[in-house]
């Protein structure tokens, strides 16, 4: 595959900001999405090689339209932007909550990508990467999961946005396979980052996650398309 042009979402700082580097390194023009446009033009600096700094908030439409605009071809991207809300179980939760973090995780996800997929239309090999989480699949919240320890519904707005996001992704591989495109979900797995206090007391190393969602951006044609991988490669029931 000779992608050439990436688009990272929630790129300043974490995950994404390790997507970005090494799609950088190997060889791409990267858009670093960053809401903030002066911790996105430090991440840029750090991030190197052909990086560029996209303002983008995924919950502004109009702000979604103005960086789709700033761009008119486009080979991969990664749908990286999520918060993680609380850790209230549903009886714990209200309604707000749930909108909050859907706002981001599953509707910031639908609103990117189809701006930017008269873009990706452009490309002969166009892929689409969404970052979601092992939280996000309903067998492994149902059966021992090899991520997490089974859980007792907590966190459910951030583990059903997951599970949404899921059901997108796969909407979106279905519709666009006879056009070429690879469309999946990528399960990072708990890493040190500032998505929560347990993210960010974990161990976990961005760049490892960073590498499973570089691959998925990165698929030969004959690569799959409406899957669920975690990072390391294996596969994630949905």
């Amino acid at each position: 595959m000779n992608a050439s042009t990436a688009l990272v979402t929630g790129a300043n700082k974490g995950i994404g900001k390790e997507i970005a580097r090494q799609l950088a390194r190997a060889g791409l023009t990267v858009h670093v999405g960053s809401r903030d446009a002066e911790r996105g033009r430090r991440a840029v600096e750090e991030i190197g090689g052909d990086a560029r700094l996209l303002v983008l908030d995924v919950t502004d439409p109009a702000g979604i339209a103005a960086a789709a605009r700033q761009i008119d071809a486009l080979d991969v991207l990664v749908n990286n932007a999520g918060i993680s809300g609380t850790s209230a179980t549903a009886p714990g939760s209200d309604v707000e909550e749930f909108r909050q973090v859907y706002e981001t995780n599953v509707f910031g996800v639908l609103a990117v990508t189809n701006a930017f997929l008269p873009a990706l239309r452009r490309s002969a090999h166009p892929r689409i990467v969404n970052v979601s989480s092992g939280t996000g699949s309903l067998t492994w919240s149902t059966n021992p999961n090899p991520q997490f320890a089974a859980g007792r519904g907590g966190a459910a707005a951030y583990r059903s946005s997951k599970a949404a996001l899921n059901a997108v992704t796969l909407c979106y591989a279905q519709e666009l396979a006879d056009d070429g495109f690879k469309v999946n979900a990528l399960a990072p797995g708990l890493r040190a980052t500032e998505l929560n206090a347990r993210a960010a007391a974990s161990g976990g190393d961005p760049a490892e996650a960073a590498a499973g969602a570089v691959r998925l951006a990165l698929l030969p044609d004959d690569g799959p398309t409406g899957s669920f991988f975690s990072w390391d490669g294996s596969p994630v029931p949905w």
